[in-house]
């Protein structure tokens, strides 16, 4: 054994691995002292330190896909190392799938300069690699990031992206900034809540020992698309009630919350519509009355009431029969709603055959047109079964001091003046 020298390993080894690269991560360069195989046309000769961590890890696993622009603020963190590191990471170059072992050994930690050691995994490897993926993929596959936080120390550390690799990166960054940097790819509208909930001063108050704290919110997953997430502080169970160490992770919920959110829309819809006519129903059309006068009273937003009532309904029951009323209902909510389309205007149906439409937005003329068109419409369409109908049709604006009894009595009051004098009419109050 003695004629393995120094220097024959030192020979052996630099035959053996397929790249070796010389980093000085200070001054953002790289220069490649060997490179063979994959890493002829992966690696050039001299770089920028930050491209190349880029094209290392600022991908998708098993994919060529880049990661969103926002997330490239951690590139100087992750290309920071503390000691030797080890890494197993998937590349998709033309097309097929490369293992890469990647060993990083630092030259001098005070300039952060590093030696990287590449090698090109067997498809054998590979093959166990993905199988023992595809084992963990049914636990972790929707817990897309996790890491350790010390706030004692101010520091997050074990940070894990499981979309890049299975490993954990191998670099530390403090707490404080790492909040301020993840904000941004929180919804707008969700930021304050990100950042009360994950206050240090707030976990150290509501978390126990032992204790975990989650919320949902939206966030902007690797590809810069908006998905929901739960994001989970679990306190490290100790007997020291100063020791404030946490696990933080994010999972990904974002399919069953629209499936969850689809469902409620369904419940909201059965609980809102009126079930003959699919328009809002008595309760939701009454809210939407009141919700229109805070409408105006704080927005100074035109709102305008129209109530249509359907001309000698009664007849159409009696010579047709209820069957053949309820026909009727559904075609004559159906032509409202359409011919109303392209206004902002909520329909329900208040009762039996009177319609309640809450308009936003018009001047008070112009609804009195749309009415007056709208009454010439249906008195115009042949119904089926029945032929033609007509409707009688109230009219008011929503008036300073105005709240939604005043409102609607007076409504009520002008349609009831349209039926009086004649039917088949629009009167305004």
């Amino acid at each position: 054994m003695t004629e393995y020298t120094k220097e024959y390993v030192s020979n052996l080894f630099y035959e053996t691995v397929d790249a070796i690269i010389i980093v000085d991560a200070q001054n953002d360069s790289y220069h490649t002292v060997k490179q063979e195989g994959l890493f002829e046309k992966f690696l050039d000769a001299d770089g920028s330190y930050k491209n190349l961590v880029e094209k290392l890890w600022f991908h998708f696993s098993d994919k060529s896909d880049k990661i969103a622009d926002d997330y490239h603020v951690f590139i100087p963190m992750i290309g920071q190392f503390k000691g030797k590191y080890v890494d197993r990471i998937k590349l998709n170059f033309e097309d097929e799938i490369h293992l890469i072992q990647i060993s990083i050994y630092p030259i001098d930690d005070m300039s952060c300069k590093y030696m990287f050691i590449l090698d090109e995994l067997d498809n054998s490897e590979y093959l166990r690699e993905f199988l023992t993926d595809r084992k963990l993929d049914a636990i972790q596959n929707t817990y897309l990031f996790s890491m350790y936080v010390d706030l004692i120390k101010d520091v997050s550390y074990s940070i894990n992206i499981t979309e890049l690799s299975s490993n954990p990166m191998n670099y530390t960054v403090a707490y404080t900034s790492w909040r301020m940097m993840i904000v941004k790819m929180i919804w707008p509208e969700d930021q304050n809540l990100f950042l009360e909930r994950t206050d240090p001063g707030y976990l150290k108050k509501n978390l126990l020992p032992g204790r975990t704290s989650s919320f949902d919110c939206q966030m902007k997953n690797l590809n810069g698309v908006f998905i929901w997430v739960k994001l989970i502080f679990s306190r490290t169970d100790t007997t020291n009630e100063d020791d404030f160490r946490f696990v933080f992770m994010v999972q990904d919920i974002h399919e069953n919350s629209i499936k969850l959110f689809e469902t409620l829309k369904k419940y909201e819809d059965l609980a809102s519509k009126d079930a003959l006519t699919s328009v809002f129903n008595h309760g939701r059309i009454e809210t939407e009355i009141s919700n229109a006068i805070e409408v105006f009273k704080t927005k100074g937003i035109h709102i305008t009431l129209m109530m249509l009532d359907i001309d000698y309904f009664k007849r159409v029951n009696d010579k047709f029969g209820h069957s053949v009323g309820d026909i009727v209902l559904k075609q004559f909510a159906a032509f409202v709603v359409d011919f109303l389309a392209s206004y902002d205007i909520k329909i329900g149906r208040w009762g039996g055959e009177e319609f309640v439409c809450v308009c936003y937005g018009l001047e008070f003329e112009e609804a009195k047109q749309i009415a007056e068109q709208l009454r010439q419409k249906i008195s115009e369409n042949d119904f089926e079964q029945i032929g033609s109908l007509t409707c009688s049709i109230g009219l008011t604006e929503v008036k300073p001091g105005d709240n939604a009894k005043g409102v609607f009595d007076r409504v009520d009051r002008a349609m009831y003046e349209a039926k009086t004098n004649g039917r088949n009419r629009v009167t305004i109050q």
